[in-house]
């Protein structure tokens, strides 16, 4: 039986506009629809519950929730942690469980019981759930927008981009659940029909990073549950409230208790506990979005159980300029590359490789963009190119990087570390001290023997390496460890060829940057960026389910394959072709 997502909209509504607009100062005005009480109540009962707040933007503090089998829950030990605004470090988001191994397995049972139901239910209903659930985040967009760059620091534009895609992706499957084709197959035997069914995997351990908290978890949950599988989410430690949100919006859609299943915390703690799982026989596929070294660690767990995993990883991810190439696009494209999102994307660009013979003009454009860069929180300043570092940790990690980027030997000809009120670039915008925020930082001198070459350096970095010819730059552009994403630059067709042809990645762009997606093409990369699945398109429903061969007899009689088979015997004529020639 499904909820009816109707009468619910004044529910989302209220939630979502309580999150943008709410001041804590009028904290009185909204007790009627707070949540009161123990927290055992169905999610779609209830409105927030707020709590006491001094934040200087004036929003909310929302006490987030658990949400397994439907009902809200808070951690069992009682423990909690909170979500902070990286660009306004004194602005609290909400307070949210730190999840226990008893909470994670507790989810996992809900997954369990709703398994058999929700497998058995027609795919084309849910793919209307799954489609109400796209009409439902087109309806409150805006809202979720400027959620998802409160908690994040993404630009507003960068996280519309990334709740569309999220949008997108419900759009498309929702249609997917009506073509989840089998396929009849000939028999080399008489009286018999064979089929073939998509089948689910079972219970799905679901695991994001925080820097696209609206699409990746939607690219992983979509196609899970379309194909008939439940899920246990665990959100980002640093976009909790991000997750709650759209977790309640997905129930609102008509999403069975159950389905999905959202268990907050941190990656050492309810993240290895959905991992430990995979040992204990409780999880049937991981989808993992995150680190290499983390990634690696989840495939041992899964190749040991013969668990299927889905491992979206680092990137270092070359861009090639040629001489033929418009080098006033290319300039846009490095430089987006690089810098867009803070350089917080695993797609983001690594190491820009630049023909000998375009390098000079190429380095003046681009420093000049690079030296114009405005930065600050995109909810008070207009035309910011990026806002903060996602969290402290990420600023500490970048840091890391950039000291490594020196030591390897790289000249660094930009940037200058942390923005502070003393050191800042001329186009921030904004208090430095407010927030978490760096420099744009540029390294030249790059050769394929410094560290720096080949390591991620996550943050808004880019490392500069010079070919002598198109051979030596695809060498360079393949001789990281990793291989995400990739582009080049050119308008020689055969050195485009060639590009695409020679480079080992799993994505790659011609005259185009090196980030972005689309909801219907496959997203993914081999080497130490993954291993070899794909989120998005119709390709990712071959990371949730399996095929089931079914041999239909139906003469009554034991039929041997490859034994009982009429065997037709050639009867050559005794004439000589070659009189024909």
């Amino acid at each position: 039986m499904f909820v009816q997502a109707g009468p619910l909209l004044t529910l989302s509504r209220l939630f979502l506009a309580h999150i943008e607009n709410f001041s804590s100062k009028s904290l009185h005005h909204f007790e009627m629809g707070r949540f009161i009480g123990c927290a055992m109540v169905h999610v779609l009962e209830t409105g927030l519950e707020f709590l006491a707040s001094d934040n200087p933007n004036g929003k909310p503090a929302v006490k987030g929730f658990n949400i397994i089998n439907g009902q809200l829950t808070l951690a069992s030990d009682g423990a909690t942690f909170t979500s902070i605004n990286p660009a306004i470090l004194n602005d609290t988001l909400g307070e949210f469980p730190l999840s226990t191994k008893a909470d994670v397995n507790a989810a996992l049972d809900a997954a369990h019981a709703a398994f058999p139901g929700w497998a058995a239910t027609p795919a084309p209903t849910r793919g209307q759930i799954i489609g109400n659930m796209g009409r439902l985040l087109m309806e409150h967009k805006d809202a979720i927008v400027a959620l998802e760059t409160r908690e994040i620091g993404k630009t507003l534009k960068e996280s519309a981009g990334s709740v569309q895609e999220a949008i997108d992706t419900c759009l498309f499957f929702q249609s997917e659940g009506r073509r989840l084709y089998g396929q009849t197959v000939n028999s080399e035997l008489p009286d018999k029909e064979l089929f073939t069914y998509r089948r689910p995997l079972g219970v799905c351990g679901i695991i994001n990073a925080c820097n696209f908290p609206a699409a990746v978890p939607f690219w992983k949950m979509i196609p899970a549950i379309m194909c008939g599988n439940t899920c246990v989410w665990k959100s980002p430690q640093d976009a909790p409230l991000l997750s709650f949100a759209l977790a309640r919006i997905m129930h609102e859609a008509g999403l069975p208790n159950g389905v999905i299943n959202l268990v907050h915390g941190k990656g050492s703690g309810a993240g290895q506990h959905l991992i430990d799982a995979v040992d204990e026989g409780r999880v049937n596929k991981i989808s993992f979005t995150g680190s290499t070294e983390v990634g690696k660690m989840i495939g041992e767990v899964c190749g040991r159980n013969l668990v299927s995993c889905s491992l979206e990883l680092g990137g270092k991810n070359p861009l090639v300029v040629m001489p033929s190439a418009d080098i006033d696009n290319a300039v846009e494209g490095a430089y987006w590359g690089a810098f867009g999102t803070a350089g917080q994307r695993c797609t983001s660009l690594g190491n820009l490789i630049l023909h000998k013979d375009i390098y000079d003009e190429f380095m003046t454009k681009f420093m000049a963009k690079v030296e114009s860069t405005k930065i600050g929180d995109s909810l008070v300043h207009d035309g910011v190119l990026y806002g903060p570092m996602l969290s402290e940790k990420y600023a500490k990690d970048f840091l890391l990087g950039v000291e490594m980027c020196n030591a390897s030997g790289a000249k660094q000809i930009f940037g200058q570390g942390r923005i502070t009120s003393d050191n800042k670039p001329s186009n921030f915008l904004g208090h430095a001290e407010d927030g978490v925020y760096m420099w744009p930082h540029v390294f030249t001198d790059v050769t394929e023997d410094m560290d720096c070459f080949h390591e991620e350096v996550f943050g808004p970095a880019v490392t500069i390496c010079k070919a002598n010819d198109f051979e030596h730059a695809l060498h360079l552009a393949n001789a990281s460890p990793y291989g995400l994403s990739s582009a080049i630059y050119t308008n020689d067709r055969l050195e485009a060829y060639r590009y695409k042809t020679g480079i080992k990645a799993g994505m790659t762009g011609i005259n185009n940057s090196t980030t972005g997606a689309e909801a219907h093409l496959p997203f993914g990369g081999v080497k130490g960026s993954g291993n070899g699945t794909r989120e998005s398109g119709i390709w990712v429903i071959e990371a949730y389910s399996y095929w089931h061969a079914v041999n239909d007899e139906l003469s009554g009689k034991l039929q041997l394959a490859q034994m009982d088979v009429d065997e037709v015997e050639m009867a050559e004529a005794d004439v000589d072709w070659t009189q024909l020639a």
